[in-house]
């Protein structure tokens, strides 16, 4: 397949399909139009991620179509789909996943909401106890960037190392999430347009009242290490630590 051994191949495949179907997710929820976002994994054990293709349909996007790279954002030459040009965001993605070894996924969408935020550069109050429970606090701003090198990465990581959030909206430009798993970054991808929607249409009958800094703590604490079953993304990650 590829000659990185068996059991990478085997890591590269399923990250690969994982990845390939979770685009289908960002269709699903609304969170993309035309060929615009992408999702990304890390490969279990090895330096290496998967992301998609630059600039093809998202009904095209099968396991692969898409592209291995290693922590600088290379292709590594020789796998499938190495002929084609990795999606444009490759940079940030690489440099997160260079700087940030628990992030296991990462994921970028226009979703219209979260993007109507960006572009003001504000960012969205914890306001309501399911974004307490999801981010732990306000989703951050990150500085103004531009596609071409890793200026995003860097922005994306200086924002959110040490923070709560999961999510960041890139000013004038739109969300970046993370997740221990590519699943656990769609799904943050999922609830940010979520809340950056729901506190949106609050405002628009008066300013949302905040929940107390405790509040939120308590709440964020039962949501990530109590609430679901064992087999979540970050309990297991957390179990597996």
């Amino acid at each position: 397949m590829s000659g990185f051994g068996v059991e990478v191949d085997a890591a590269v495949a399923a990250v690969r399909e994982d990845v390939a179907g979770l685009h289908a997710e960002l269709v699903r929820y609304g969170l993309v139009v035309w060929t615009a976002g992408n999702v990304s994994g890390r490969v279990p054990g090895a330096d290496l991620f998967v992301i998609k293709p630059s600039g093809v349909p998202y009904d095209e996007l099968s396991a692969d179509r898409m592209i291995v790279c290693d922590l600088d954002g290379v292709v590594v030459p020789g796998t499938a789909g190495s002929e084609r040009s990795p999606s444009s965001d490759t940079a940030a993605h690489a440099y997160v996943y260079r700087n940030l070894p628990e992030v296991g996924g990462v994921v970028h969408t226009h979703s219209a909401y979260a993007v109507a935020w960006a572009a003001r550069g504000e960012a969205i109050p914890c306001v309501t106890t399911g974004m307490a429970d999801e981010f732990g606090g306000p989703i951050p701003v990150g500085p103004f960037a531009v596609i071409g090198d890793d200026s995003i990465g860097r922005g994306i990581v200086e924002t959110l190392r040490g923070h709560r959030s999961r999510a960041v909206l890139m000013r004038n430009h739109g969300p970046f999430t993370i997740g221990v798993t590519a699943r656990d970054a769609v799904k943050a991808a999922v609830l940010t347009e979520d809340v950056a929607r729901t506190v949106h249409l609050a405002r628009q009958g008066g300013e949302p009242l905040p929940i107390p800094p405790d509040v939120i703590d308590r709440l964020y604490e039962r949501y990530q290490h109590v609430y679901g079953q064992a087999t979540d993304d970050r309990r297991s990650a957390e179990r597996e630590g």
